[in-house]
């Protein structure tokens, strides 16, 4: 293989042509026409746009609605997925208690949520919550849950694979549009954390 070639600061995707292979980079910005979430609270979920002034720093994209889900979004758009972080809602139970929490991966990870992720919310049980009830208590979309704009005093366990990883691409708490922000950024967030959560 050509050295010019070699990955550098992305994932290559590569097709062959009489000239020698083409190469084009993915990355946590792709194809997408960024712009101030600031200016642009519209395109988000009301939560996230009541909670914007917590993340100046973040940009906003709109997508198509039907390619919100992770492997989809990230081939049409040319992102790379070491650049997008999934956000989970996860629902820990104590007793008749019941404690909930998001916890922010990488999309090429796994959190381990019966391990790190229970024993630090202190639960005898901990799992994925339900959709309906993840849905009604960020008042986001599924599959457009953010860490941005949550109820007061969830705990956002963030991996520290996404602090890592610099911009990444978050949702919005809408399916049509994305966010993308300095992962750093993230643990100015309440309750935010970071962790090692993931494999």
């Amino acid at each position: 293989m050509p050295e010019s070639n070699i990955p550098i600061g992305g994932i290559f995707s590569q097709s062959f042509t009489p000239l020698g292979y083409r190469a084009t980079v993915s990355s946590a910005t792709g194809t997408l026409d960024w712009q101030p979430l600031l200016d642009h609270l519209d395109l988000v979920a009301p939560p996230v746009a009541a909670a914007a002034q917590r993340l100046p720093c973040a940009q906003v994209a709109t997508i198509d609605a039907t390619l919100a889900d992770t492997a989809a979004f990230c081939t049409a758009y040319d992102i790379a997925l070491e650049t997008s972080a999934n956000c989970v809602i996860v629902a820990g139970r104590r007793g008749e208690a019941t404690r909930y929490a998001a916890v922010l991966v990488l999309a090429t990870m796994r959190a381990d949520i019966n391990g790190v992720v229970r024993k630090e919310l202190d639960a005898r049980k901990c799992s994925f919550a339900p959709q309906e009830a993840a849905v009604a208590l960020t008042g986001m979309e599924f599959g457009g849950i953010t860490p941005l704009g949550l109820p007061e005093g969830w705990p956002v366990l963030v991996d520290d694979a996404v602090l890592a990883a610099g911009e990444v691409v978050i949702g919005s708490g809408l399916r049509r549009s994305k966010l993308l922000v300095p992962a750093g950024r993230l643990l100015g967030l309440p309750n935010a954390r970071g962790l090692t959560l993931a494999s």
